[in-house]
C-alpha cells in the first residue's frame, strides 16, 4: 500500500481530521502510531463497535495502535468509577474490548493495551501536569471538557485536570495521532494548543462521528432504552431493536441506519458477505444488499420497511455478540469481576 491508499483507509468514515498535512507527511515516511482511550465507567454497549471497527481500519493501513484503559480519568470525571471499583471495571473493560476485537476479526497481536495508572503516576508525568496547571486557566479546562466531562456549576478539581491528562497521554504514549469521537474535539484542540507550550509536538486528531442511539438521541450507557448491552441475550437484542426509533423512509437521525453504515456493513465487507433480510414470500421474499448506499436508497424510497430492517440488524448484531457472550459464560473469573465492578446491577 502506498501512502495515498493508507490515507484513504485511515480517514474512511471519519467526520473530521485535524492535522491532515502532518498525517500525509508521516505516511510518506512510515506507518502511523495511534492511540484510542476509553475510560472504564458505565458498562460498554454496542456503540463501542463504532471505534472498534475503525481500529480495524487503522490496522489494515499498517498503523501501530495502542488502546488506553484510562482508569485514572474515570475517577477524575466526578468519580464515575469510584476508586474501590476502578480495578474491577478496568479488568471488565479489558476483557470486553478484547472480545469485541476478536468478534470482528481484529488480531490482538497487532495491538498494545495500556492502563493509565501504569505511567500517569510517574514523576515526569506528574511534573508535566503541574507545568500545564500554570499555563491553562479554569476557563480553558472547563471549555475543553464541556462535551465529555460532566459539567457542574461548582466543579471539583478532578474534572478540570481531565483535559490536561488526556493531552499528556499523547506525549507519554509516544504516538503521532489520537483517535476518538467528535465529542472529544475540544479536548483535542486543548492538546494542540498547550502541548507545544511545554515543548511537545502537537498531534494529529482523527474523529469518528457520533451516531444516534436507538431512541434517536446519542447512544448512552446511562440510557437503558437507548443501548444494547454487549452481554444482552438474543431475545433482549430483538426486543430492544423492535423498539428502536426508525421512521419509515427517513435517513437523517436514524440510529439503525447509522449503525448499519458504520458497523454492520464494514464488518460484512471484511468477510466478503452481503447484508441479508429474511422476509416471508408474501411480503416479497428475502432481500440482499452489497453496500450501505444500496440499502439507504431503497429505505429512503420506502422499499424496505423499518420492521424488516430492524430484524435484519438484530440478526447481524447477535452474530457479533455470540462469541462475546460465549467467552463471558466460559470465564467464571470475569463473571465475578463483573459483579464486583457493577454491584448495583
Amino acid at each position: 500500500m502506498n501512502s495515498e491508499e493508507k490515507h484513504k483507509i485511515i480517514t474512511k468514515n471519519l467526520q473530521e481530521v485535524v492535522g491532515t498535512d502532518e498525517l500525509l507527511q508521516v505516511l510518506g515516511e512510515r506507518d502511523l502510531n495511534i492511540y484510542w482511550g476509553t475510560a472504564p465507567t458505565g458498562k460498554p454497549h454496542v456503540a463501542y463497535f463504532l471505534p472498534i471497527v475503525k481500529i480495524g481500519d487503522f490496522l489494515k493501513a499498517g498503523c501501530k495502535v495502542k488502546i488506553l484503559f484510562a482508569d485514572l480519568h474515570a475517577y477524575l470525571d466526578n468519580q464515575k468509577a469510584p476508586w474501590n471499583l476502578l480495578e474491577h471495571r478496568t479488568e471488565y473493560y479489558e476483557f470486553i474490548i478484547k472480545e469485541m476485537l476478536k468478534s470482528i476479526g481484529v488480531p490482538l497481536d497487532k495491538l498494545e493495551f495500556v492502563r493509565g495508572t501504569d505511567y500517569q503516576l510517574g514523576n515526569e508525568y506528574s511534573l508535566d501536569m503541574y507545568r500545564l496547571t500554570t499555563l491553562a486557566s479554569v476557563r480553558d479546562a472547563k471549555r475543553a471538557g464541556a462535551e465529555v466531562v460532566k459539567q457542574l456549576d461548582n466543579p471539583k478539581m478532578g474534572p478540570l485536570m481531565y483535559p490536561m491528562l488526556q493531552a499528556l497521554d499523547e506525549q507519554y504514549l509516544g504516538v503521532d495521532a489520537q483517535f476518538g469521537g467528535v465529542d472529544q474535539r475540544k479536548i483535542f484542540m486543548f492538546a494542540r494548543e498547550f502541548l507545544p507550550k511545554i515543548d511537545y509536538a502537537k498531534r494529529i486528531h482523527l474523529m469518528n462521528p457520533m451516531i444516534p442511539g436507538l431512541t434517536g438521541d446519542k447512544m448512552s450507557s446511562s440510557d437503558k432504552g437507548s443501548k444494547i448491552d454487549l452481554l444482552d441475550g438474543e431475545k433482549a437484542v430483538v426486543k430492544k431493536m423492535n423498539k428502536a426509533f426508525c421512521p419509515e423512509g427517513e435517513v437523517e437521525g436514524n440510529g439503525v441506519l447509522a449503525f448499519m453504515k458504520t458497523v454492520i456493513f464494514p464488518t460484512l465487507e471484511d468477510k466478503g458477505e452481503k447484508f441479508k433480510i429474511e422476509r416471508d414470500e408474501k411480503y416479497g421474499g428475502n432481500l440482499e444488499f452489497e453496500s450501505y448506499s444500496e440499502l439507504e436508497e431503497m429505505y429512503s424510497k420506502k422499499e424496505v420497511h423499518p420492521a424488516d430492517l430492524k430484524k435484519g440488524m438484530a440478526d447481524e448484531l447477535n452474530k457479533l455478540l455470540d462469541p462475546i457472550r460465549a467467552a463471558f459464560e466460559k470465564d467464571e473469573k470475569i463473571q465475578f469481576i463483573a459483579k464486583q465492578a457493577y454491584p448495583d446491577e
